[in-house]
């Protein structure tokens, strides 16, 4: 076996062994991050920026590739390194499968990558760009058939959306982003301060709601989450709300506790209306990297997530990631964001993303 064979196989391993329930859900609570210190700003005043509307904003696609910025610069210099002044052989084909899984892209879709630059190309050689434009074309393959917004059935009265999620994703701020955004929609809007264990998540919510003009269901700290989030769902019933919009405790080092505590609220939810929460929305910090992969994979099990929002594309994201979890997984990709204001979350366009990892 080839020195860089066994490098690629050996990373493969690493990358990708199974592992039991256990030891899963042991990994995932010790590369949680831990509980946030407050923000150096009031709440009220870190809210109050996040929800102002800045035009001088760079345009939505260029704050996306400066979100994918670290990943793209690798991929973008690496295949440059890999193909200027250089043929196509076996051994530049391993070398590029092995850039693309180090950038998170996964296996699967780096094997299609390559595969469809050998194609007909051997000893002919073939270009940087022309492997960008390769590699942007085989990554939006994978993301189109994920990439679904988050649509609100009004039917349901209210569309219950429970998020979910480690500590420090930024569930909170992404419940208040969709809150405002659905409110400019025209529809009626209640949340709920589900994350009973840290005053500074209710707080954090309390104003994203007197932002966006919502009732929030709240009590204080330390309350049962199940019973809130009963509550919650009761009281925006009795409103004839459109939409009831669930935070909840994301401190994955005290897995079992809190993942008990997540069972039992889907269960209380379900009293009042059997088919809540109607979606379960995983937030997934971008700069996680592989440990997203076991995050999807625990969440799911144990909460069933429907579909998955992925926040922080701030510069330091490694967003590869997200093509691995979309060929792993196949759920929804419903929006990502890309700062901490409101319109820094948007939904997720395949063709976008993909040009942007790409640098195509």
């Amino acid at each position: 076996m080839s020195d860089t064979e066994g490098k690629r196989k050996g990373l493969l391993g690493r990358l990708f062994a199974g592992k039991s329930d256990a030891p899963l859900a042991a990994e995932v609570a010790a590369a949680a991050p831990p509980d946030p210190l407050p923000d150096p700003l009031p709440v009220a005043a870190a809210v109050s920026d996040a929800v102002s509307d800045d035009a001088s904003k760079p345009g939505w696609f260029q704050r996306l590739k400066h979100g994918l910025g670290k990943t793209s610069a690798k991929l973008s210099d690496g295949i440059t390194g890999l193909f200027t002044k250089r043929k196509l052989d076996v051994d530049t084909l391993d070398d590029l499968e092995d850039l693309l899984i180090q950038s998170d892209i996964g296996t699967a879709t780096a094997q299609r990558i390559t595969a469809a630059i050998a194609k007909g190309r051997f000893e002919k050689g073939i270009s940087a760009d022309e492997v960008r434009s390769i590699l942007s074309a085989e990554v939006e393959r994978v993301l189109a058939p994920i990439a679904k917004p988050l649509v609100v059935n009004l039917s349901l009265r209210p569309h219950v959306i429970m998020m979910v999620g480690v500590n420090g994703t930024g569930k909170t701020t992404t419940i208040g982003k969709l809150a405002r955004q659905y409110k400019r929609e025209g529809k009626s809007v209640v949340l709920a301060a589900g994350d009973t264990f840290r005053a500074a998540a209710i707080d954090q919510l309390k104003v994203w709601g007197e932002r966006a003009n919502c009732p929030v269901i709240a009590r204080p700290v330390g309350s049962d989450s199940s019973g809130l989030a009963y509550d919650a769902l009761k009281e925006a019933q009795a409103l004839g709300a459109d939409v009831l919009l669930l935070d909840t405790a994301g401190r994955l080092q005290n897995k079992q506790v809190l993942m008990e505590e997540l069972e039992k609220v889907t269960r209380v939810l379900k009293k009042l209306d059997p088919d809540a929460p109607h979606d379960v929305v995983l937030v997934l910090d971008a700069t996680t990297g592989q440990n997203a992969l076991l995050q999807v994979e625990v969440f799911g099990k144990r909460a069933g997530v429907t579909g998955l929002v992925m926040t922080k594309l701030d510069g330091t994201a490694r967003g590869g990631i997200l093509v691995a979890i979309a060929e792993r997984f196949g759920l929804p990709v419903h929006a990502i964001g890309v700062g901490e204001g409101a319109d820094d979350l948007q939904a997720f366009k395949a063709r976008d993303f993909a040009k942007a990892i790409a640098d195509a």
